[in-house]
């Protein structure tokens, strides 16, 4: 399998694992002050890369020159983890996950922005496919909402979350100087973490981690392994090695994941209006992923 579609299938396994964040997030978002959990998200993450790592690539000295890089990274994926679930205080997981699909639009304004990588004309019309797609979903399929820009709370609150999270992508391949994809990570968990422990401190403190309910423990295991320590790997090896906007491309896939969450889960689907919506992001996702080389 050549290095690029080792990314493609990393950013695929990555759509499907940050779904499940979505319903699992909107179930346990009121139960918990969101810097408490995602600082217990980021320790149990950081752990987890770290023995993977410890025993596979191993901890160097030249993995760590330069710290403040971690710091830098760390501190835009913290925004992003936070505002997320403070939006899912209010906001819908479908909605959420659309106001998600338009990180790739942002990413590719910081990725040229930072990395100078130049969006074609078909990747362009396909963001735009995707955004309309993304909008459709967020406004529920309501031309009205959508003609009087009425978006709730939550969704707007996520967004300024995915502006980090879009930064974030090209800033890993601007600052990342040799270091395995593991180690990285590593770096970036543990440098989130302290920086959400100084933040979160007194809810922390605050936080009756004894009398939690069950959804919440769920929701922590789930994202802390599979929506973190996993995403966070596959998501460092995909920007390594695809433009920026690309690897965000996936992004587009997170409502079809998370609409089948939310079935598996009992809450329901989406009316059929909506799934135009959604079928518009897979429209702008085969769009981005053709070879811009190929004849």
């Amino acid at each position: 399998m050549q290095i690029d579609w080792r990314g493609h299938a990393a950013m695929l396994l990555f759509s499907v694992l940050i779904a499940g964040s979505f319903s699992l997030g909107h179930m346990a978002a009121n139960e918990i002050s969101p810097a408490a959990l995602n600082a217990a998200r980021f320790l149990i993450a950081a752990v987890v890369i770290g023995t993977v790592a410890s025993v596979t690539v191993g901890f160097k000295r030249r993995y760590f020159i330069a710290p403040w890089r971690y710091g830098v990274l760390g501190f835009l994926f913290a925004i992003y983890f936070v505002l997320m679930f403070v939006g899912l205080k209010t906001a819908p997981a479908i909605s959420a996950a659309a106001v998600f699909t338009l990180t790739p639009i942002l990413t590719a304004g910081s990725g040229f922005l930072l990395l100078r990588q130049i969006t074609t004309l078909r990747m362009a019309i396909a963001l735009a496919i995707g955004a309309i797609g993304a909008l459709w979903v967020i406004f529920r399929a309501d031309l009205a909402a959508a003609m009087q820009f009425k978006i709730g709370a939550g969704e707007i609150i996520y967004f300024w979350g995915c502006v980090a999270h879009a930064v974030y992508t090209p800033m890993v391949r601007k600052l990342n100087r040799g270091e395995p994809p593991l180690i990285f990570s590593f770096g970036v968990l543990v440098a989130g973490f302290i920086l959400l422990l100084a933040y979160g401190w007194n809810d922390i403190l605050a936080t009756d981690w004894a009398s939690l309910p069950i959804i919440v423990w769920i929701t922590l295991a789930y994202i802390a392994i599979a929506a973190s320590s996993f995403t966070f790997v596959l998501l460092q090896f995909a920007a390594l090695h695809l433009p920026s906007a690309k690897v965000m491309a996936y992004t587009y896939l997170t409502p079809s994941w998370v609409i089948l969450w939310e079935i598996v889960l009992g809450n329901g689907a989406p009316t059929g209006l909506i799934l135009v919506g959604v079928g518009l992001t897979i429209v702008a996702l085969a769009l981005l992923l053709k070879n811009e080389d190929a004849p």
